[in-house]
């Protein structure tokens, strides 16, 4: 594989080809800039966002040694019936339903739950067409970015700008029709949404699995023969899948537990550039979106205040941390982007901005949080993001980008 985009997209472990060796200047420099942002959140803000800052670390760590990308995950059940990475997602997606709706049913903790109506049916198709295009998801773009991938820094870019844009139109969205926020543990109970969910996921694993076997006559499975726990591993990557599933649902909860609330990703892409406009000279109060208490305050305090924010900028770092170890960063640099490629990463990162914000969240704020919290607009998420993803893969080789 000459990229990092093009190794997740395969989503392979590889048992016993030799790695490069530990990047020793990477090692560093997230040294130097762990030390420097860490101090500054410590001296701005808590040792709860401190905590939240190395959680992220460790959420980028998980996601770049087990090459967890949902946009591949997804790509592989659509084109080829490789379900292993989408299964891997639903078992996530089981585990942190039983950690998360007791939880939140019991604590002050407030789950990921949005409201239901078209703006999350085209938000979330939207997404899932633009991270087709883009090459990566909410959490997918960070983490490659983390890792010095040169495209996804354009995607980036792009998807910061679709979030601004997003949030602007997001006022006008919600006067059209909606059924309302629906929690499923609020109308079946915690008990009746968990095994609900857990059904609903075992069901569409057990599709999978009939659909691979039917194809190739057996199924990848979750931890392959060989794949045993060595301590070099841990450190240096290439995770059996089923590792990241452990690792993303601890995280998670801890996550939870200290915010108060999920996981998520993409408000960190709204509120960097609704900040870079403003310090431009762009009046953002005149939006409505911006000119409300709780997202002014965030916009006139440190981005390091804001939980969102920090924890994307430790999933960077874990990344960097990540590929460094792994002697992987900024893999594929000799590659030339064409216009064509630039092209995708800019419409993608356009498009999922932009279906963030009316869908309320990303792969991780809206499907995996939304879901793990028992609302149902996660599941509207997930359907309507599969289907933009199926469109996303149709469109992927008019930009000359293989599936």
């Amino acid at each position: 594989m000459s990229t990092i985009a093009e190794a997740i997209a395969a989503d392979k472990t590889t048992i016993d080809t030799p790695k490069p060796g530990v990047d020793r200047f990477v090692l560093l420099c997230v040294a130097a800039a762990t030390l420097a942002l860490g101090s500054m959140i410590a001296w701005v803000g808590s040792a709860r966002l401190l905590t939240l800052f190395a959680i992220g670390g460790g959420l980028g760590v998980a996601l770049y040694h087990a090459a967890f990308g949902f946009t591949a995950g997804w790509r592989n059940a659509i084109v080829s019936r490789r379900s292993r990475g989408l299964r891997a997602q639903l078992l996530l997606l089981a585990v942190c339903s039983l950690l998360f709706i007791p939880l939140i049913a019991t604590t002050d903790a407030r789950g990921a739950i949005a409201p239901v109506g078209g703006f999350v049916v085209l938000g979330s198709f939207l997404f899932g067409l633009g991270m087709q295009l883009g090459g990566g998801c909410g959490s997918g773009t960070l983490f490659t970015v983390g890792a010095g991938n040169r495209k996804m820094v354009i995607t980036l870019v792009a998807f910061i700008v679709g979030s601004v844009i997003g949030t602007i139109h997001l006022p006008w969205w919600l006067n059209s029709p909606s059924l309302g926020a629906i929690n499923l543990a609020a109308s079946l109970d915690p008990l009746g949404a968990v095994m609900l969910q857990v059904a609903l996921l075992a069901g569409l694993a057990y599709a999978l699995v009939a659909v691979e076997r039917e194809r190739y006559g057996r199924v990848e499975p979750l931890l392959r023969t060989g794949q045993s726990l060595k301590l070099n591993r841990l450190i240096t990557g290439d995770w059996p899948i089923l590792w990241g599933v452990i690792a993303l649902s601890v995280l998670s909860l801890l996550t939870l537990i200290i915010a108060g609330s999920p996981w998520g990703i993409t408000f960190a892409f709204a509120l960097w550039g609704a900040k870079a406009l403003a310090a431009i000279g762009v009046d953002m109060s005149q939006f409505a979106y911006w000119n409300t208490p709780y997202f002014a305050a965030q916009l006139e305090q440190s981005v390091l205040l804001n939980i969102t924010s920090v924890m994307a900028l430790g999933l960077l770092l874990g990344a960097m941390l990540a590929a460094g170890l792994a002697g992987r960063f900024n893999a594929g640099s000799q590659n030339q982007l064409g216009a064509k490629q630039v092209s995708a990463a800019v419409i993608g990162g356009l498009c999922m901005g932009y279906g963030a914000r009316l869908a309320f969240g990303c792969n991780i704020g809206a499907f995996f949080s939304g879901i793990a919290s028992g609302s149902l607009h996660g599941w509207v998420w997930f359907g309507f993001g599969f289907i933009g993803s199926v469109v996303g893969v149709a469109l992927r080789p008019r930009f000359g980008m293989s599936n």
